[in-house]
């Protein structure tokens, strides 16, 4: 069965191994990380590991999951939806920022670039439930927008595209390169401001 089809097993551990598993691809990244030492992290056998995930791939892109999904609820929950539109684009970018830059984001798009060309169901997967994710939950606020007469879209999934390459900008480069691995407070906030900038030019009222 082709990795994509594979679905995890849950039970009462899973999440208990996922932690585990963050902690150590944290710590090692994905090369470095050993299935003994996820184990031992996970405080479970690696029978009980295995029994949730067939491999290590298959490992990090359920934490990528997970993480992904965590950061988008915490936008949702964080957000308010019916603020000035401005402020609501600002906040979600730098939400974007501030995950592609954190420690665990940078592991997770270096590993997906790295990994890629070997196993391109890595970055696939990891583009529909990272990037995709968050195309989608533009979408859904530029309907409202657009709705409530604040935004004028035609194309709202190339707007939301558009948006997120926008509040990546110098950030999203210097990260990937590894020409810098910490960014301050005013760096991220130049970028987001920017990207509200430049988008209400196109789409605004």
């Amino acid at each position: 069965m082709p990795d994509g089809a594979i679905e995890p097993k849950k039970g009462r551990k899973f999440d208990q191994v996922l932690a585990g598993a963050r902690s150590v691809f944290l710590a090692d990244g994905f090369e470095g990380a050993s299935v003994d030492e996820i184990a031992k992290a996970a405080g479970v056998s690696k029978a009980t590991l295995y029994s949730y995930f067939p491999d290590k791939r298959f490992l990090f892109l359920e934490v990528c999951k997970a993480e992904c999904c965590t950061q988008a609820d915490r936008a949702i929950e964080t957000i308010d939806m019916n603020a000035p539109v401005a402020e609501v684009l600002y906040h979600a970018a730098r939400e974007i920022g501030d995950f592609i830059t954190s420690e665990f984001g940078m592991r997770i798009f270096r590993v997906c670039v790295g990994e890629g060309g070997r196993f391109p169901e890595l970055g696939r997967q990891f583009y529909e439930s990272g990037p995709m994710l968050v195309r989608d939950r533009m979408v859904a606020y530029f309907d409202l927008a657009i709705a409530n007469g604040d935004l004028v879209i035609e194309d709202r999934a190339l707007a939301a595209d558009q948006f997120n390459e926008l509040c990546r900008a110098d950030l999203f480069p210097r990260m990937m390169f590894s020409i810098d691995d910490s960014f301050t407070d005013a760096e991220k906030h130049r970028i987001a401001k920017g990207a509200v900038d430049v988008f209400l030019a196109r789409y605004g009222v």
